[in-house]
């Protein structure tokens, strides 16, 4: 049976690896890119080589307009309706909260949070027309649970994000779709490795699984919130963190 996946934010990192395990496990995958048109035929060729249809677009999540144009090319492109949607687009601002820029808060927000907000409007109304149910699946952050200092306005987005997933689960499940966020601990990408040359390192030694996370591990858990080994869970959030941000900050641990 044909499956068709959304993913946005897939031309590298996190996004990259959820695209190419669904087509691993079967899926056709459309696909969002901002800005790394490189990276984006990357991915495309690799979900194309494990034997399945891809389809990417530049598209910037918090544009409504690009974003019904997005829908509108994978409309055409496709004859069956996405049941899997994959809210994975997201940028962060490295700054103080009193240094923050009012142009970088509002990127943030309507990127992260605004952009989730629309792809899950247009791709459950494209589902409840269909009548066929499916999946959204947030990708959220360790931040849902804990504030990231330097980080306001994507601790702020992704705080956001969770009652989002929240909020639509119980909203959607009567008409059969499931609602639920991923949130990632520290995970070694090409951009955290750049951020911090010792970041594997770092992360892995608080961790208490002893290591840091890899982008499979994040698109495992993906895979299995949208199967139907799932398929009673909704309104959700997973950490994927190793417990790190589970331990406390506790003066006694040797």
């Amino acid at each position: 049976m044909t499956r068709l996946a959304i993913v946005t934010g897939a031309s590298s990192g996190i996004g990259r690896g959820i695209a190419i395990e669904l087509a691993r496990q079967g899926w056709d995958v459309a696909f969002t890119y901002k800005s790394n048109s490189a990276g984006a035929m990357a991915t495309k060729q690799i979900v194309e080589r494990h034997q399945q249809r891809a389809f990417c677009a530049c598209c910037d999540s918090g544009d409504p307009k690009q974003v019904d144009g997005f829908f509108d090319e994978v409309d055409r492109t496709f004859s069956e309706v996405a049941t899997l949607l994959v809210n994975n687009a997201g940028v962060q601002t490295w700054a103080p909260l009193l240094e923050l820029s009012d142009e970088d808060w509002d990127n943030t927000i309507r990127t992260n949070l605004t952009g989730s907000f629309l792809f899950t409007k247009r791709a459950a109304q494209r589902m409840l027309g269909a009548g066929v149910g499916g999946n959204i699946i947030n990708i959220g952050s360790g931040s849902n649970k804990v504030p990231f200092p330097n980080l306001v306005d994507y601790t702020a987005s992704k705080g956001g994000l969770e009652m989002l997933t929240r909020a639509a689960a119980t909203e959607l499940g009567q008409y059969g779709i499931r609602v639920n966020c991923v949130a990632p601990g520290a995970i070694e990408i090409e951009r955290t490795q750049l951020e911090a040359p010792d970041y594997a390192q770092t992360w892995g030694a608080i961790a208490p699984l002893g290591r840091v996370g890899t982008v499979k591990d994040i698109a495992d858990v993906v895979c299995f919130l949208a199967s139907d080994g799932a398929s009673y869970v909704s309104g959700q959030t997973l950490y994927v963190d190793g417990a790190a941000f589970t331990l406390p900050s506790w003066p006694y641990q040797k």
